[in-house]
């Protein structure tokens, strides 16, 4: 009998689904996840028939974080085992950011920790109005990791910031949604649908350019407008001698629907 898994895959046009599933544990972080999670975003990649993912949590919670059970034991391990250990958290939010193609989050109930350092890895946030969201390590001796003082700190305020982490108090999806971290708020139970819908909206985009697009906004709050600016050069540069910019004037001008999944199919030469 096979190994029962922690990442469920479903897809849905060319929106891949991917679903955190210990709702057991309300969706728990383990290491089990770390390696399912990154071969699935692997084989995501991959995949010309995949556009856009959807990463969500199992039942009605997104993610409760890392499982204190498994934490309690690490203080027995070796400083540098510790460390090791860490690093395969912080390995798959690397991943989540770094992923060629658009990644959504849709959070039902709440993301708690690490779970809160996932949402915010991922490109947009659809949140159910009444989840909620916390920086809760302080409550039990611990420190934020997983990037969620990075995430956090572009969009609020150190103050703001220092509060969450000190206090570990929820903040509402409305709160974040007014200050700019999530994009679209839902009904309870319509977090999943929503997300997807954002997802296939850009899932037949040009897959190259989307990838040099999301470099962009993934560094333009840390670059200077010359860094910006020279990055931005070079991604149009290359952008402007792609088969996808061939396609997507042609079909401007022809008054036609670019077809940029026929050339992710084919996968010519960027050139």
């Amino acid at each position: 009998m096979s190994e029962e898994k922690t990442v469920l895959i479903s897809q849905q046009g060319a929106v891949r689904i991917l679903t955190n599933s210990n709702p057991g544990a309300r969706n728990a972080i383990t290491p089990t996840l770390y390696a399912e999670l990154s071969a699935a975003l692997a084989d995501a990649q991959n995949d010309p028939e995949v556009g856009a993912v959807v990463f969500t949590g199992a039942g009605d919670f997104f993610c409760s974080g890392g499982d204190l059970n498994l934490l309690a034991k690490r203080r027995e391990l070796p400083e540098a085992e510790r460390r090791e250990k860490l690093e395969g958290l912080h390995d798959l939010i690397r991943g989540i950011r770094d992923f060629g193609k658009p990644v959504i989050a849709a959070v039902e109930g709440g993301a708690a920790g690490a779970g809160l350092s996932m949402a915010l890895a991922c490109d947009m946030l659809v949140s159910a109005r009444d989840a909620f969201y916390t920086v809760a390590y302080v409550k039990v001796g611990l420190t934020p990791d997983g990037g969620a003082t990075a995430f956090l700190a572009e969009f609020v305020s150190r103050q703001v910031l220092t509060e969450m982490c000190l206090t570990g108090d929820r903040m509402t999806a409305e709160r974040l949604h007014a200050l700019g971290a999530v994009n679209r708020l839902t009904d309870r139970g319509a977090a999943l649908a929503e997300a997807i819908a954002l997802a296939a909206k850009v899932a037949d985009g040009p897959e190259r350019a989307i990838a040099r697009i999301k470099t962009l906004c993934r560094q333009a709050h840390r670059a200077t407008l010359e860094q910006q600016l020279d990055a931005e050069a070079v991604y149009m540069v290359e952008s402007q001698a792609d088969a996808e910019a061939a396609e997507g004037i042609g079909a401007f001008l022809g008054k036609r629907r670019a077809d940029f999944v026929a050339l992710r199919r084919q996968k010519p030469d960027a050139s």
